[in-house]
C-alpha cells in the first residue's frame, strides 16, 4: 500500500519504521524539508519528500503534526491522493504545553479532530493519538495473543475506518470502534483511555468512563 506520512516526530518516525518493515511504500515529510529526513529514509527505505508531495498516489495519509501547525499545512495537501484516501489524524490539542488557545476548539466545543477536518477539508480517522510512540515498535503482537494491546479508532467514514483498522491490525494491535469524530472526545488527552495499555475489553471500559468535559490541564 502507498502511504504518506506528514510529520516525522516520535509517532510519525516510528510509523515510518514499522510500515516500511511491513513492505508498504512510504513517503515521509516534515516542515523542514526532505534533506532533514535523509537519515530516516536511509534507515527505513522510505522516500523523503516535501509535505505537498506526501499524499500523491497515497491510499492512506497520516497527519501527525502539532495541532497549532495544521493550518500551516500546504493548501491542496491531499491533491493527487487516491480517490478514497483514508486520512489518519494522530494529533492532540495541548493548549498549555504547546498549541496555545485555539478558538475554534474552545469556543465551539468541537473535538480537536473535527477542527482538523475543517482545516484540511477532508474527513479524518482519529487513531494513535494516545499511543506511546515506542509501543508502535515494541508492543505489536499476533492476532489472538492474550497480551495484544487495543487502540481506539474514531471516524465518520466507515470505509476509511475499515482501512485504518486493518492497517493497525497489521501493525499488531487490536482496535475498538469509538464511533464518529464527534465521539472522539472519549480518546482525547485527559480521558481514561489516553495512554492506556489494555486489551479491547479494557479499552471499551475506559471509553465508556470518559467525560465530555475537558480537564483543566487540557483547556486553553
Amino acid at each position: 500500500m502507498k502511504i504518506g506520512i506528514i510529520g516525522a516526530g516520535n509517532i510519525g518516525g516510528n510509523l515510518t519504521r514499522r510500515l516500511t518493515a511491513l513492505g508498504h511504500d512510504v513517503s515521509v515529510a516534515n516542515s523542514r524539508g526532505p534533506e532533514t529526513l535523509a537519515g530516516l529514509a536511509a534507515e527505513t527505505g522510505a522516500t523523503a519528500v516535501r509535505a505537498e508531495e506526501a499524499a500523491r498516489g497515497a491510499q492512506v495519509v497520516v497527519v501527525t503534526v502539532p495541532v497549532k501547525a495544521v493550518p500551516d499545512l500546504p493548501s491542496g495537501l491531499l491533491d493527487g491522493a487516491a480517490e478514497n484516501v483514508a486520512v489518519i489524524d494522530t494529533n492532540n490539542y495541548y493548549p498549555r504545553e504547546r498549541d496555545g488557545r485555539i478558538a475554534g476548539i474552545e469556543d465551539e466545543g468541537i473535538t480537536e479532530s473535527r477542527w482538523t477536518e475543517r482545516q484540511i477539508g477532508h474527513a479524518v480517522i482519529k487513531a494513535f493519538n494516545g499511543t506511546f510512540a515506542q509501543d508502535i515498535l515494541d508492543r505489536g503482537r499476533p492476532a489472538g495473543d492474550p497480551d495484544r494491546q487495543a487502540l481506539p479508532v474514531s471516524g465518520d467514514d466507515e470505509a476509511a475506518k475499515r482501512v485504518v483498522r486493518a492497517l493497525i491490525d497489521e501493525l499488531g494491535f487490536d482496535t475498538v470502534d469509538n464511533g464518529g469524530i464527534d465521539d472522539s472526545w472519549r480518546q482525547q488527552p485527559g480521558t481514561p483511555v489516553y495512554g492506556l495499555r489494555a486489551n479491547a475489553e479494557g479499552v471499551r471500559k475506559a471509553l465508556a468512563e470518559a467525560s465530555p468535559e475537558r480537564t483543566e490541564d487540557f483547556r486553553g
